[in-house]
């Protein structure tokens, strides 16, 4: 599948809130909800207007992931840009409709490759452990599970732990 990485900017918010909506449901099987508020549009403009900010610093670089025809099937962010130590958290997610077909293992793909532009030599992630898929796009794109953890939470009825990655240039 043909596909751009491309900022978050302003002009975005309305085609994304349409995008988070159509696939709340699906995100919330993986990951916790970001709220109910989050999805009251005024809201979820605030939100975003605050990680333009953040992005504008340089302390986080939100991206859409676009089919060939300019809709959005998925995001992946670079947040909590250290750089002094030159390392980022990553997080990403894909529209339901498009899962399967490899979306997430090369949108991280195209991720990396502009990541030492922006002075970063490590990207820590982190996946429950039954996301499967997650973590086979983290290790298609070269990031080594370095630990699970101890503790174990409670999502969606099931005992989970996170498994933690690391990718280093």
């Amino acid at each position: 599948m043909e596909m751009t990485l491309e900022k978050l900017h302003e002009t975005d918010f309305e085609s994304l809130f349409e995008f988070e909506l159509e696939n709340r449901t699906y995100f919330e099987e993986m990951v916790w909800s970001r709220g109910d508020d989050y999805y009251h549009f005024e809201t979820f403009k605030q939100k975003n207007k605050a990680l333009l900010k953040e992005q504008y610093q340089g302390l986080s670089h939100f991206y859409l992931i676009k089919n060939k025809e300019g809709f959005i099937i998925g995001r992946i962010n670079l947040s909590d840009i250290d750089k002094t130590l030159g390392s980022a958290q990553i997080g990403y997610r894909v529209g339901r409709p498009y899962t399967g077909g490899g979306v997430a293992k090369k949108a991280l793909h195209l991720l990396l490759k502009t990541v030492n532009k922006h002075g970063i030599k490590q990207i820590l992630a982190k996946t429950s452990t039954n996301n499967i898929a997650s973590q086979k796009t983290l290790e298609a794109n070269g990031f080594k599970r370095v630990s699970t953890s101890d503790e174990e939470f409670d999502m969606n009825g099931q005992r989970l732990r996170f498994n933690f990655y690391e990718w280093t240039i």
